[in-house]
């Protein structure tokens, strides 16, 4: 089983810690919390260093703690997101201030393995952390053979998890080279070889099957198609692998803008930046007119089946916008048939559970303080988590200004 490991993530925070200046203990009262998994009663947090030391009602106050009331509001892990694209270096920064504290990059021409240097120096504290796939210009295989050093050279350039592409264009109107089975499979076997996850791009229903029966440990999409057969989501299950369906960019590239309703809600629109709106209008345009209705049916057949789905928008494409369109797509897939808390755990607990981020996901002691709070109750109402009152990012706050 590909593991990222405890020990490599307590190793980061260690040199965080000696880093950072120490900060006063902080103590978030009375808050309902959503710990990653379920909605818990009102209960009191505290931070100190930069982790959650304790949870639970009336917890001692120490001396010289900042304290934050959360009564009627809700406290949440900072969100996940699960496929993010960091082409350009400022996209990280717009995540933190919609709540979003941690990003999977599933392929960027930055260069990541500085960045991650950075960030592990401390020198990234103003923008959100980061876990990437490499750069996006790797050569492409086209013989099993090549597998293990295409995926060693990857991790030499300081990948952290190994994506993977099948998909020949077909389901978007053209046509390209792809992945061979062999090669696909021989990919996969080497990632694994090494400890890493293989996360595979698909874009057709065949494409998906083909990636989980040959070792995908999770698929970057959900399909193009009109329908979705129920033995799609058995299989997943049996092979214990997770989904980041990404319908905010599916819908996109089905014809319609995914998050453009952002634009007129008042939570979001006052904190897009220019690049983000503009972005937020755009649709993919193709030679043809795809259906994402199999993408949808694809989200109650897979919750149905118990396999774990994750929140990731597949930033920065047409439609999509850093950090906002995270709580967009938690929207789309409780249209979909997740219900708000499956939703909520797929953008927190279960991602961290997927790509082994042991640190982080949770509202628990020992946890990383990356923390969202939010008027209302997103178990309810999903849209509640757009009703920002704070963010912290190890415990320290973010700063949200409107633009």
């Amino acid at each position: 089983m590909p593991f990222r490991g405890t020990l490599l993530t307590l190793g980061l925070w260690t040199s965080l810690v000696s880093v950072l200046p120490a900060a006063a203990p902080l103590v978030f009262q009375t808050a309902r919390v959503f710990d990653g998994a379920r909605m818990a009663p009102e209960a009191d947090v505290l931070v100190r260093d930069g982790l959650i030391e304790a949870l639970g009602p009336n917890i001692s106050v120490p001396a010289a703690a900042q304290t934050t009331d959360g009564r009627g509001k809700t406290r949440l892990p900072g969100l996940i997101d699960a496929h993010a694209h960091v082409w350009m270096r400022p996209a990280l920064k717009p995540q933190r201030p919609f709540g979003v504290t941690t990003v999977l990059d599933m392929f960027t021409t930055v260069p990541s393995a500085a960045m991650c240097k950075q960030q592990s120096a401390g020198a990234a504290a103003d923008r959100a952390h980061l876990f990437s796939a490499g750069t996006i210009k790797v050569p492409t295989l086209t013989d099993p053979s090549q597998a293990q050093p295409f995926v060693d050279a990857r991790i030499a350039e300081g990948s952290d998890d190994i994506k993977l592409i099948l998909d020949d264009g077909a389901a978007y109107g053209g046509r390209r080279p792809t992945l061979s089975r062999a090669a696909l499979t021989a990919a996969i076997a080497a990632a694994h070889k090494r400890g890493k996850l293989a996360v595979v791009h698909i874009a057709t229903l065949q494409d998906a099957e083909e990636a989980i029966s040959a070792g995908a440990d999770g698929l970057a999409h959900l399909f193009i198609g009109p329908k979705s057969p129920p033995d799609f989501a058995r299989l997943v299950a049996l092979h214990h692998a997770f989904v980041v369906p990404t319908l905010t960019k599916l819908q996109s590239v089905c014809g319609t803008p995914g998050g453009e309703p952002l634009l007129t809600d008042p939570h979001m629109a006052p904190y897009l930046d220019a690049f983000s709106i503009a972005n937020l209008k755009k649709a993919f345009t193709l030679p043809i007119k795809p259906s994402c209705d199999g993408a949808r049916e694809a989200v109650k057949q897979l919750r149905a089946a118990g396999v774990p789905i994750l929140v990731g928008d597949d930033g920065l494409n047409p439609g999509t916008a850093p950090g906002a369109t995270e709580h967009r797509e938690l929207e789309l897939l409780v249209e979909a048939g997740l219900t708000p808390t499956g939703a909520l755990t797929g953008a927190t607990s279960a991602a961290a559970r997927a790509f082994h981020l042991d640190d982080r996901g949770a509202i628990a002691p020992g946890k990383r303080a990356d923390l969202l709070l939010v008027n209302g109750d997103p178990t309810s109402d999903i849209k509640a988590t757009r009703d920002i009152v704070g963010v912290w990012k190890d415990g320290v706050a973010v700063e949200r200004a409107t633009r």
